[in-house]
């Protein structure tokens, strides 16, 4: 295909949802942002228009031209309110997905020294020697940053907690995450052709994104923070999905992708309403929202549900589907050291899912049960809307999943099957009649009562959060220094190359000192050099 621009069902799927979080997240915005407006618009705008363009570029350079752009645009929306904080985080953003960048231009650089295509949709690049692969995981790296991926991850979670809310539902949420998985999507199926080496690095990477992620996310006590850490685990799904190299997998990673965007920016609008009402997204600070801000409780929780992988929900199905292009990849695959990376990621995703539901049990337990904190009243319509509207997408999507989504996906990915006998229509019906007959037989045979308040069979006198319950994880002997080393900024990047960038001009102010007898022994010594190199 040798077109600028690529218009076929899996573009328009994905330029679908683009203009539908643009739309939303601009409702929002209306009420959320009250200063700079002008500023804000524009670079919304230009965000959202030049995705779409970033989206249906088939020509090489005009998909470097965009995406290079949209480092910029990012920058400039979260250092939207100029704050010192968010101003580092900005820059370090900046540095991460633009850095990034420089291996996109590298990788397409060495794709076309090695295949002499300007397109990304034409005759795929075989992984067969050492410079396939560095271009492939070069262009691959671009996505990763992108879309949060380990070791791309760190300016999500920083994004996530000190920028407006309009801003991370609408970029490390949901464009960002449509883009990278996306372009590692086309990659993976029309511009390279995989192997076994290929795929086992993405399911490892995947599996470690997953479980790595939300087990910081069960320690966090800020909201936001939380959020962050799992908008980095779920890309973890989707590169398995992509991993698994097969019609089944990369449909179930591009669908999960999908709702991951739904969900997670269901959940930051949700977060923005509680901080708009109550002043703070710091658990202690919250409690008993569910009789003030109903319709927030309502959409948070319907996303929580899903993003934890509850059926009939559609972060069930995606989920669900992952599994299955797992198991289906394991055996197919002749390869021990395949099969043994692939029970690892199967074994990380099933831990990921259950992982996730209990921080959700902690997030939605510590907003919106216990004690009430103030009494307050629910958002405007123009903010509660779209996080119910993305809630009601999450249950439409886990029931009508076949005829709205799996159509778009094949013409994609090429035909593919589920395993298994999983009908959402009948499944829900069996969960709503259990409800239903539990709810009766409660009323029927059970009283309430107003009791002293126990914990492990003792009473206690003062409240118990819900966050509490999830310290002594942070405790464990194991985890301990895992955990300590992680909130160091150990496993962080950009913190670790920051650190070997001022040793090294640390080193470098050292021997540069302003002594002449210093600066003639360099001199000599390169003369030296020279002198190796050139007559040896």
């Amino acid at each position: 295909m040798s077109c600028l621009f690529l218009v076929d069902d899996l573009s328009k799927f994905i330029g679908f949802f683009v203009i539908l979080f643009t739309l939303l997240i601009f409702v929002y915005s209306l009420f959320y942002i009250k200063k700079n407006r002008f500023s804000y618009y524009l670079w919304f705008f230009l965000t959202s228009f030049v995705s779409l363009l970033a989206v249906f570029s088939n020509h090489i350079f005009l998909l470097l031209i965009f995406w290079g752009f949209l480092a910029l645009t990012l920058f400039k929306l979260i250092n939207f309110y100029s704050q010192d904080k968010v101003a580092a985080v900005a820059k370090k953003t900046f540095i991460i997905v633009g850095g990034t960048d420089s291996f996109l231009l590298l990788g397409f650089v060495l794709y076309l020294y090695l295949n002499s295509s300007v397109y990304l949709v034409g005759e795929p690049l075989v992984l067969h020697n050492g410079l396939s692969f560095l271009a492939f995981f070069l262009i691959a790296s671009a996505c990763f940053a992108k879309a949060g991926c380990f070791p791309f991850h760190s300016w999500v979670v920083d994004t996530a907690e000190y920028a407006p809310i309009p801003v991370v539902a609408c970029l490390p949420a949901s464009l960002d995450k449509l883009l990278g998985i996306y372009l590692l999507a086309r990659i993976t199926k029309n511009t390279f052709l995989l192997n076994n080496f290929a795929c086992g690095v993405l399911l490892f990477l995947g599996a470690v994104t997953i479980v790595g992620a939300v087990m910081m996310a069960l320690v966090q006590h800020n909201v936001k923070r939380l959020l962050g850490f799992h908008a980095v685990s779920q890309v973890g799904y989707m590169v398995l999905g992509m991993g698994c190299n097969s019609p089944l997998g990369l449909a179930a990673g591009l669908f999960h992708m999908v709702n991951n965007a739904i969900y997670k920016s269901c959940l930051f609008l949700g977060a923005g309403n509680v901080e708009e009402r109550m002043g703070t997204l710091e658990l202690k600070d919250l409690g008993g929202l569910y009789k003030f801000m109903p319709l927030t409780f309502i959409a948070m929780l319907i996303a929580a549900f899903s993003i934890s992988g509850i059926p009939p929900f559609n972060g069930f199905v995606s989920k669900w589907m992952i599994y299955q292009g797992l198991i289906d990849f394991m055996n197919n695959v002749n390869s021990l050291g395949m099969k043994i990376i692939l029970s690892f990621s199967l074994v990380c995703a099933l831990i990921g899912s259950s992982l996730t539901l209990a921080s959700f049990l902690k997030l939605i337990g510590g907003i919106f049960m216990g004690k009430e904190r103030k009494k307050v009243e629910e958002v405007s319509f123009a903010m509660y809307f779209p996080p119910l509207f993305l809630s009601l997408l999450c249950i439409v999507l886990g029931f009508f999943s076949v005829p709205l989504v799996f159509h778009h996906l094949r013409s994609f990915t090429g035909i593919f099957s589920l395993i298994g006998i999983w009908k959402p229509v009948m499944a829900t019906n069996f969960i709503l009649i259990g409800i239903i007959l539990g709810w009766i037989i409660f009323s029927i045979f059970s009283k309430i009562r107003i009791t002293e308040r126990y914990v492990g069979g003792e009473m206690v006198e003062e409240e118990v959060k819900t966050e509490d319950f999830y310290t002594i994880i942070r405790d464990l002997n194991p985890l301990k220094n895992v955990y300590n080393n992680a909130e160091k900024g150990r496993f962080d990047l950009y913190e670790q190359g920051k650190n070997l960038t001022f040793l090294f001009t640390k080193f470098l102010s050292y021997l540069h000192n302003g002594v002449l007898p210093t600066y003639l022994v360099w001199c000599l010594l390169g003369v030296m050099g020279l002198i190796l190199v050139f007559f040896k």
